[in-house]
C-alpha cells in the first residue's frame, strides 16, 4: 500500500504555482515538488496527484489524500470537467493502470502529511520563502525528488563499467560452464538489465525513466584476471541514465559473485564507474573510451 499527500498553491491565482506530494511507502517516505510561472491552483492541485502518480508502478494500490474537493470529487462524484482537460487525461491513464482510492481531508486539519504538502507547495509559488536552496532537501530537511517538468526531452545515453576480480581456476570454470549454480554470463546479464530498469526502487530520488534499450556485456579478461562489465542504457527522456548504466554493472557484477562465491571467497568487485554519458543540456561527457 502507498499513500500519497498533495497540494497545490497559487500566488494571485492566476500566477506562479506551486505543487508538492508526499509519498508514504513501506519502506520509507520521500517528497516531490516543483513549481510553474504561470498557473492556477487548480492545475498544481491535479500536478500534485499526477506527479504523485508517476512515482509509483502499474499494478500498485494508492490512496491519495488531498485537500482539494475539485480534485478528489471530480475523480469519484464525476463533476463535470469544464477545463484543464489536458491533466486530467493525464491523470486518467494513470490510475487506469493502478488501484487508485481517493480521499479528500480537510484543509490544515491537523493531518501531518498534508500540512507538509501545503508548506511545501506555498513555497514552491512563492507565499513561503524557502529555506533552503539545495535541491534535493526540502523544508525541514525533507528528502524531495528533483523537479524535471521544464527540461527538454532528448535522447541520451550513459556507458558505465566494472571489474570482477577472479582467480584462474574459477574464471576457467566460468568459460567453461561448470559453475554450479549455473550459465554465469547469462544470469549475471538478465540480474543487470532488470537493475537497470528497477533503478528508482533501488536508489531514493531516482526519477522513473522509460529506457529504450539495456545491454550488458561480460567479457573475460585473462591478463587482468576476471571478467569486465560494461553496461550502455538508452533513453528518451528529461533526464540522465547514468545510475541506470552504474547499477546494471553493481548488481551484473553482484550476480556473478554470488555465483562463484562458492569455488573462491576471494573474489573481488572493484572499478565500478561511469565511463560516458550523452544527450541533455550539460553536453557529452567522455570519461574514457
Amino acid at each position: 500500500m502507498i499513500n500519497i499527500y498533495t497540494d497545490g498553491s497559487c500566488k494571485n491565482n492566476p500566477g506562479r504555482g506551486g505543487w508538492a506530494s508526499i509519498i508514504v511507502r513501506d519502506n520509507g517516505r520521500y517528497v516531490i515538488s516543483g513549481s510553474e510561472v504561470k498557473t492556477t491552483n487548480n492545475r498544481m492541485e491535479l500536478t500534485a496527484a499526477i506527479k504523485g502518480l508517476e512515482t509509483t508502478s502499474e499494478g500498485e494500490v494508492v490512496t491519495i489524500y488531498s485537500d482539494s474537493q475539485y480534485l478528489v470529487n471530480t475523480m469519484t462524484k464525476g463533476w463535470k470537467r469544464k477545463s484543464n482537460m489536458d491533466l486530467w487525461d493525464l491523470l486518467d491513464e494513470l490510475t487506469l493502470l493502478r488501484t487508485v482510492k481517493w480521499q479528500w481531508v480537510r484543509g490544515h486539519s491537523g493531518v501531518p502529511e498534508n500540512e507538509e504538502a501545503n508548506t511545501l507547495a506555498g513555497k514552491e509559488a512563492g507565499i513561503i520563502p524557502f529555506s533552503s536552496t539545495l535541491t534535493h532537501l526540502g523544508p525541514k530537511g525533507t528528502a524531495r525528488m528533483v523537479d524535471i517538468g521544464g527540461k527538454t526531452t532528448t535522447v541520451r545515453e550513459a556507458v558505465a563499467r566494472g571489474f570482477v576480480e577472479i582467480d584462474a581456476q574459477t574464471l576457467s570454470l566460468i568459460s567453461e560452464g561448470k559453475i554450479a549454480k549455473g550459465n554465469v554470463f547469462a544470469t549475471a546479464r538478465v540480474a543487470g538489465i532488470l537493475a537497470a530498469k528497477n533503478t528508482p526502487h533501488l536508489i531514493p530520488l531516482c526519477h522513473p525513466i522509460p529506457l529504450t534499450q539495456v545491454t550488458v556485456d561480460i567479457k573475460v579478461d585473462e591478463q587482468n584476471g576476471g571478467l569486465e562489465i560494461t553496461s550502455k542504457v538508452n533513453t528518451e527522456a528529461k533526464t540522465g541514465v547514468e545510475m541506470e548504466a552504474m547499477t546494471a554493472v553493481s548488481i551484473t557484477a553482484l550476480t556473478i559473485y554470488d555465483m562463484c562465491k562458492s569455488e573462491n571467497k576471494g573474489i573481488r568487485v572493484r572499478s565500478i564507474r561511469l565511463i560516458s554519458k550523452t544527450g541533455g543540456k550539460s553536453g557529452d561527457l567522455i570519461l574514457e573510451t
